[in-house]
């Protein structure tokens, strides 16, 4: 990933256009008229050997004759010129050019690239509609109408999908702080433009239209970076998904490309919206409302509590919200009892609550604090007809102290038009979402509730509690091995439960046996009976079809009889199938277990995917499935699984018990883990997973294994926990861990930073804090791997507890150039070698990732940091940011001192 050199594209203060031209509805012609109009006030040079003159502007043959380097360059000659034009733009000192040439072929766009990089020249495009910097007066593009400024930025694969939203957007007066289309992105892609927009100023928000991906784990790293600092949202296109091949485990057919893309998405923070209208209307919902609103539960801001002057208005969203699936809160005995006491008629206490078409502000207002008062009421959504016994705007006026203390926690809906007007306003500048009508109001809270959702689970703390468990890699590594070392691709049933139970899952007891039936029936007496018997047979995927498992065979007797009714069957249906024997296994009497299913899928994109549902022999019709990337932990765990229908089972019903859903975490933990210390494995399908009170038990299993390795940690779009980075040594005479940080290390985080002086926090951050929010604490321990690293110190303390005594962070840049860091040492363990220890770990680690330079800013005053840095080989950088710090930076590729 890289932002190297796009600040041209946004800020240049000079562009040429190469193909400059008069000729009518040319796009050189259109791309000179724009950036004549567009107000950019740096120097534009024409290129063009046909013309010595465009109007009253010198037109220049060559790049060579320019007067000077232009910043930004935009080409637009035939698709043969464009490499050697990016050479002579390179050659000349140029570092961005659009490339709005369409039609290039596979050569040319590589000759393209390679005269580019040569010369660190990014480019957008090939074929694309080109770039607007509307803070910057920049037109670089051939659209057919120019933006005003804003605060959105808009990026766009498809030129004439910008097009049509720039139209849009100006006869609805949506401005812009930039738009980009993209075109073929041969350079410059989503990744590159994220990071870049997640730290300009002048953006609020970043909508994207997307058609196809590439390079997910810069793509993931980069849109988690932006997710967190402003709102990311997206449209795609492209739902359908293909046949699922019939040689694959049905765990892959359940995991269209579609489906794991809305699942990178909601893991990366950001929300995808259906059309791209919603792109706005939510961009503008999200700039409205001042704060999401959060909660220790996070099921009762899914409910919607809704207060109206209309019935009629009500049941229209009441009913909009049950054919979404929202719940209406249930009152509680505290709101029933408040509502019940309100000044004036209302239609009772129920959800619809109807205040009746007279309602005053003081009925209104006791009624929005009898249910923020409760928090199980969830989100309120206002609503109000007007009436000429109480005008809007005298009722907005009213309640606005009240909403500017609440606004996290309201939506309001204002039906009608120009009466409401004023009212819908006061309301907005309050932060207060607003929508039209009833059925819009149900469909924002939704969008509004996926966002808050998607960014919770970037806040997320795991508990520590070891859930993930053990793990018996070489025991897992010797099966698979064995598998591949034999020329076979699927394991043996037995095979798989092996796999299962090396990772810490429970399997059902199981034996595998000849095709003898009379020794099916010996292995069931040994194992115990009722059995359960099923053929093995590498060319039957789906036993059941053949009528493959025989259930509940009360005796040996039976389990024969079974056996030789099965082969029989085999001869007759698939008479080829190869036979290898049977699997037979204890018969599991559990009757208040759900069947669940989970697995994993190898998308071509996003790499290993876990996929999780309802289970059984309907697995297909129910079709009730989520998806999730790994790496997963308790909570991303939870979360995939409270996105299925299931999930509502599991929490019991009559005289059903809660089942074991940390059980079901932890198998999807597992799984997780499989993934990544197993690259052989290609898809794994358990069906069913049991699970009732007493925990899971898995029954059945797939395992489909790949010598070509196509899971593996190198394959996840996210990177995960870097576990080869824990090192023990000895230090003072304790046993000291060195290791990356955790989410899980959140509470040892905060007690290591409670027993911080101000004074060393001043010399960390410059100014002394007494107390840190939740969300910035979150941010400090769940870091993304791929482009930051926090290195903790810890040891056992008296009481045997884990504790933090020092840190080290580095954030590097998306180009790998600079990584900044810093560092703290508990104070009272300052002098004691630590801080050296940390560093040189630090160091190593950034040398190995091709860092080039570890810079730092410290205060003059702080003479252990500085005596430190320069033991360490850092010097003082040439240029200084001001009197009272020095920026330090070490070379990389340099030696650095040792250890003392």
């Amino acid at each position: 990933m890289s932002i190297r050199h796009l600040d041209f594209f946004f800020e240049p203060r000079s562009v040429a256009v190469i193909g400059a031209s008069e000729r009518p509805r040319s796009v050189g012609a259109t791309v000179w008229r724009n950036l004549g109009a567009g107000g950019f006030a740096g120097d534009l040079f024409a290129v063009n050997p046909k013309h010595r003159q465009l109007g009253t502007v010198r037109c220049w043959p060559d790049v060579a004759s320019l007067p000077a380097v232009p910043e930004l360059a935009v080409v637009c000659t035939p698709p043969a010129t464009v490499p050697g034009l990016i050479d002579q733009l390179g050659r000349a000192g140029t570092k961005a050019a659009i490339v709005l040439s369409a039609g290039l072929d596979a050569a040319q766009k590589q000759a393209m690239l390679t005269a580019a990089r040569s010369h660190l020249l990014r480019i957008v495009g090939p074929d694309g509609l080109g770039v607007l910097a509307l803070h910057a007066g920049l037109n670089a593009s051939f659209a057919h109408t120019g933006a005003a400024a804003g605060t959105l930025a808009f990026v766009s694969q498809s030129g004439s999908v910008a097009s049509a939203m720039l139209d849009w957007a100006r006869g609805r007066g949506i401005g812009f702080s930039q738009v980009v289309a993209l075109g073929e992105a041969a350079d410059v892609d989503f990744g590159d433009l994220l990071d870049w927009l997640a730290s300009d100023p002048r953006t609020r928000a970043i909508l994207l239209h997307v058609e196809s991906m590439s390079h997910a784990r810069k793509f993931m790293s980069a849109a988690r970076a932006a997710a967190r600092n402003k709102p990311v949202l997206l449209v795609k296109a492209g739902k359908s998904a293909g046949g699922a091949r019939e040689e694959v485990a049905r765990a892959d057919a359940r995991a269209s490309p579609d489906a794991v893309f809305d699942a990178a998405i909601r893991r990366a923070g950001m929300l995808r919206v259906a059309t791209l209208q919603e792109l706005f209307s939510v961009a503008a919902l999200l700039a409205q409302q001042r704060g999401l609103p959060r909660g220790s539960d996070p099921g009762q801001l899914e409910r919607l509590s809704i207060v109206t002057n209309g019935g009629g208005a009500g049941v229209m969203a009441a009913d909009a919200a049950a054919e979404a699936g929202i719940e209406l809160a249930p009152l509680s005995a505290a709101s029933r009892q408040a509502l019940e006491q309100l000044p004036g008629p209302t239609a009772g206490p129920a959800n619809p609550v109807d205040l009746m078409g007279d309602a005053p502000p003081e009925r209104y207002e006791a009624a929005l604090r009898a249910l923020l008062a409760a928090p199980d009421a969830g989100t309120l959504l206002l609503m109000h007809a007007p009436t000429a016994l109480v005008p809007s705007a005298e009722l907005a006026q009213a309640l606005l102290p009240l909403v500017r203390e609440a606004a996290p926690r309201l939506l309001a809906c204002w039906l009608g038009g120009p009466a409401v007007e004023e009212a819908r306003t006061a309301f907005q500048s309050a932060g207060v979402p607003c929508v039209d009508t009833p059925e819009a109001a149900v469909h924002a809270f939704s969008l509004l509730a996926s966002y808050r959702r998607n960014q919770e689970q970037l806040l997320q703390t795991p508990p520590d509690n070891g859930l993930g468990g053990a793990m018996d890699l070489p025991r897992i590594q010797a099966v698979i091995g064995a598998a591949l070392q034999s020329g076979r691709h699927r394991l043996s049933e037995s095979e798989g439960q092996a796999v299962l139970a090396a990772c810490g899952i429970p399997v059902v007891a199981t034996a595998v046996v000849p095709r003898s039936p009379r020794a099916a029936a010996r292995a069931a007496a040994g194992i115990g009976l009722p059995a359960v018997l099923k053929l093995l047979s590498p060319d039957i995927l789906h036993r059941s079809e053949v009528g493959g498992v025989a259930l509940a065979l009360a005796d040996e007797a039976a389990v024969e009889r079974a056996g030789r009714a099965m082969l029989r069957r085999v001869r007759r249906l698939r008479p080829g199938a190869r036979i290898d024997g049977f699997t037979v296994q204890a018969m599991v009497q559990r009757p208040q277990a759900l069947e669940l299913m989970a697995g994993t899928h190898i998308d071509e994109l996003f790499g290993p995917v876990i996929v999780f549902g309802h289970g059984g022999t309907s697995v297909d019709v129910v079709a009730d499935r989520a998806l999730a990337l790994p790496p997963l932990n308790a909570p991303l765990a939870q979360a995939l699984m409270q996105r299925t229908r299931v999930a509502r089972l599991l929490r019991g019903w009559h005289d059903v018990p809660p089942a074991d859903g940390e059980a079901v975490q932890r198998v999807l933990c597992a799984l997780s883990q499989l993934l990544a210390d197993a690259p052989e494995i290609a898809e794994i399908d358990i069906n069913p997973l049991l699970v009732d009170a007493q925990g899971v038990l898995a029954l059945a299993a797939r395992i489909r294994v790949d010598a070509r390795r196509p899971a593996g940690a190198a394959r996840f779009a996210i990177r995960p926990y870097p576990r080869e980075l824990v090192e023990h040594r000895e230090w003072q005479g304790r046993a000291l861990t060195l290791r990356p940080i955790r989410p899980e290390d959140e509470a040892r985080h905060m007690a290591f930073l409670e027993k911080l002086d101000p004074a060393d926090i001043r010399m960390r951050i410059f100014y002394t804090r007494r107390s840190i929010e939740r969300s910035e604490l979150a941010r400090l321990t769940q870091i993304d791997y791929e482009r930051e690293m926090a290195i903790v110190a810890t040891a056992l303390d008296t009481q045997g507890k884990e504790e933090t005594l020092a840190v080290v962070r580095a954030v590097t840049d998306p180009d790998n150039h600079d990584a900044e860091f810093g560092i703290v040492v508990r104070s009272d363990l300052k002098g004691q070698g630590l801080g050296p220890i940390l560093m040189h770990k630090l160091i190593a680690y950034q040398r190995g990732r091709g860092t080039q330079w570890l810079v730092a800013t410290a205060l003059q005053e702080n003479a252990g940091m500085l005596a430190l840095a320069q033991r360490l080989g850092f010097e003082p950088r040439s240029e200084q940011p001001e009197a009272s710090t020095v920026a330090l930076a070490l070379d990389l590729r340099a030696a650095v001192p040792a250890l003392a």
